[in-house]
């Protein structure tokens, strides 16, 4: 237990350039601390004691703004990069060497029963605000870029981005295809070209009744 609490400390001096010291680290990464009261949660949780295992992730929630739930299975070396926000679900699965950044949420989409959460397997990054949603499978080395909404499964080696998440890179090949990320969905986009087309028939409409006041 102690080499795992000591690996957890080591990931972010070897991930996170700011860290500059072991007290700073203990003290100050509010990642760690969630990892580590999960470290403590887990077992209980395990041993059937759920109440005091939700007391300790709660307490955790309350102080890191980081929800790991106590059912969860983390493996060594996971690191939560700032972390404001993460929420790891029960029934997630999570390997060894695995990173998140802040706004990360690997839930349920609310229509499974038993496993309903991720698997993230070995070496898997998720960046900001992604989420990963529903009973699928993170294959190793695989990332998942910022803001990514990904319901699918995903082999090995891949990297996705978009909503919903697709392919764009596996084995280190671009996959060929047309998603661009100028054509992603953008809601601003989208709403100023819809003002922009009623804009135009009103020009229309009041050509129309200058026309007739004319003639």
């Amino acid at each position: 237990m102690f080499k795992m609490l000591r690996e957890d400390v080591e990931v972010i001096f070897e991930q996170d350039p700011a860290a500059r010291s072991y007290i700073e680290v203990i003290l100050t990464y509010s990642g760690l601390h969630a990892i580590w009261a999960h470290r403590l949660a887990h077992p209980l949780y395990k041993r059937k004691f759920f109440f005091l295992a939700r007391i300790i992730s709660q307490i955790s929630r309350f102080f890191t703004g980081i929800e790991i739930h106590p059912g969860a299975q983390i493996g060594r070396r996971f690191f939560i990069d700032h972390g404001m926000g993460v929420v790891i679900g029960e029934t997630c699965e999570i390997g060894d060497n695995v990173t998140i950044y802040q706004g990360v949420t690997l839930g349920g989409t609310g229509k499974e029963k038993g496993k309903r959460h991720p698997t993230l397997k070995d070496n898997v990054l998720v960046a900001t605000g992604a989420k990963v949603l529903g009973s699928i499978t993170i294959e190793e080395n695989s990332k998942i870029g910022a803001g990514s909404v990904v319901l699918k499964d995903v082999p090995p080696n891949s990297t996705v981005v978009g909503i919903p998440g697709k392919i764009v890179i596996r084995d280190g090949v671009r996959v060929a295809r047309d998603l661009k990320h100028n054509e992603l969905p953008d809601p601003v986009a989208e709403k100023l070209a819809e003002m922009e087309s009623q804009m135009n028939m009103l020009k229309k409409e009041i050509n129309k009744l200058k026309s007739g006041s004319d003639a």
